[in-house]
């Protein structure tokens, strides 16, 4: 009737049950056994029979969850066997998952430059009380590599090298597989940098070398300065180089 107030439509107390297949079901099954370290690496897993008798599926089912679990580098076969063994992502492949990740969501190079400010100052600072010889070594051969290098490209693999051993310097497992993927992404862009800015490389070179030599002092305070400003100076090589830090990165 006209001048009848609506009535407000309830919300529902309750979301729609989203159904998960039966092969979705098995696989996490597995996985929460292996990261709950049930099962741990180089472990068998059950025969496709035997785990379709232990869940009351049918071994199609369970195919298809293996086949998930392996695609995910959960399990995997070794030197040809037929047996599924538990196994442990390298760090190589799960930070190529995570750059992939990143890529689909459409992470832009500010936000991947943010992330770097963020990480790779502590990171440096932490591999000053904790960095050895040969640490140092490896973040020196770093350097060298991008001071010989004759082009962009090898430069870049220089500048991954260093991020990464200095990483690996802080000993801390969470900073190793947050750098790389970071770094991996702004590779292409700091390829155009080099390219563009003649001066790029040499100014690459020496933040580096005043980051190593705070690392070699045991000084966490300098090794993080430096860092920053080393991380502030990319920003400004891409707005020198004309490189928009808006645009979407692609996978390297």
């Amino acid at each position: 009737m006209p001048g009848t107030p609506r009535r407000a439509t309830a919300k529902p107390l309750f979301e729609t049950l989203v159904p998960q297949p039966a092969y979705g079901r098995v696989a996490a099954a597995i996985e929460q056994k292996i990261l709950g370290r049930s099962l741990r690496p180089g472990d068998a897993l059950p025969t496709e029979t035997e785990l379709a008798g232990q869940f009351g599926v049918n071994r199609s089912t369970v195919r298809e969850a293996l086949r998930r679990l392996e695609s995910a580098g959960l399990v995997g076969r070794e030197g040809g066997s037929k047996r599924l063994r538990v196994t442990r992502p390298g760090r190589a492949e799960t930070a190529s998952r995570v750059s992939r990740a990143l890529a689909l969501d459409d992470v832009t190079f500010i936000e991947l430059w943010e992330a770097m400010l963020a990480i790779a100052p502590r990171t440096a600072a932490l591999a000053a009380t904790r960095a050895g010889s040969p640490e140092l070594a490896s973040l020196e051969a770093a350097i060298a590599a991008v001071e010989r290098a004759r082009g962009s490209e090898a430069a870049v693999q220089g500048v991954v090298q260093f991020f990464d051993g200095l990483a690996q310097a802080s000993g801390n497992r969470v900073l190793m597989l947050a750098m790389r993927p970071v770094t991996g992404l702004l590779s292409p862009s700091l390829r155009r940098m080099i390219d563009r800015t003649p001066q790029g490389r040499t100014r690459i070179v020496v933040a580096q070398r005043c980051i190593l030599e705070a690392l070699r002092k045991g000084d966490a305070a300098e090794a993080e300065s430096w860092m920053t400003r080393h991380v502030q100076d990319f920003r400004r090589g891409y707005e020198v180089a004309g490189i928009s830090l808006d645009t979407r990165v692609v996978g390297s």
